[in-house]
């Protein structure tokens, strides 16, 4: 096994939108006040392998929420989601990838469905800022070591 040499593949597939949605339970009073909104991001990552030849689905989900005096203004969520594949990349290196390098690529994605979605709800775009996936990882990895339940990583074999 050590005489073959695997060669490294890391190709994108497909982008979809996997689910989409926007509420905004507080209009048309909302438009009333002042915008200064509270804005809380939440965002989260997870893969799944979806067949035997190195095809994986990765689900980026972003949720929004915006609240101007504890009223909801807006509440955004998509889940934007692509197939990768990805060969002769295992263990460690395969969970980087799928955690750094595939969010990386859904996330202008994702960013632009939010602004569209934002805008049409009459509400100024949210330009979220980019978002570094890199230190993400190796904070959610430090947190998985301190805390060895072994949640939240991706299933590999």
């Amino acid at each position: 096994m050590a005489d073959e040499q695997v060669q490294q593949q890391f190709a994108m597939q497909r982008i979809y939108t996997k689910d989409i949605s926007f509420e905004s339970p507080a209009t048309p009073n909302i438009f009333k006040k002042q915008w200064q909104p509270a804005v809380n991001v939440d965002l989260n990552t997870k893969s799944d392998k979806i067949d035997d030849s190195g095809n994986y689905e990765v689900v980026l989900s972003i949720t929004i929420t915006a609240k101007v005096e504890d009223e909801t203004a807006f509440l955004v969520e998509v889940q934007q989601a692509g197939i990768f594949l990805i060969t002769g990349i295992e263990g460690d290196d395969l969970r980087r990838v799928l955690g750094t390098a595939a969010p990386n690529i859904l996330f202008p994605y994702a960013r632009e469905s939010i602004d569209t979605l934002c805008v049409k709800g009459g509400f100024p775009a949210i330009m979220l800022a980019p978002v570094n996936f890199d230190a993400l990882y190796q904070q959610a990895l430090a947190q998985a070591q301190a805390q060895p339940s072994g949640e939240g990583e991706p299933a590999q074999h």
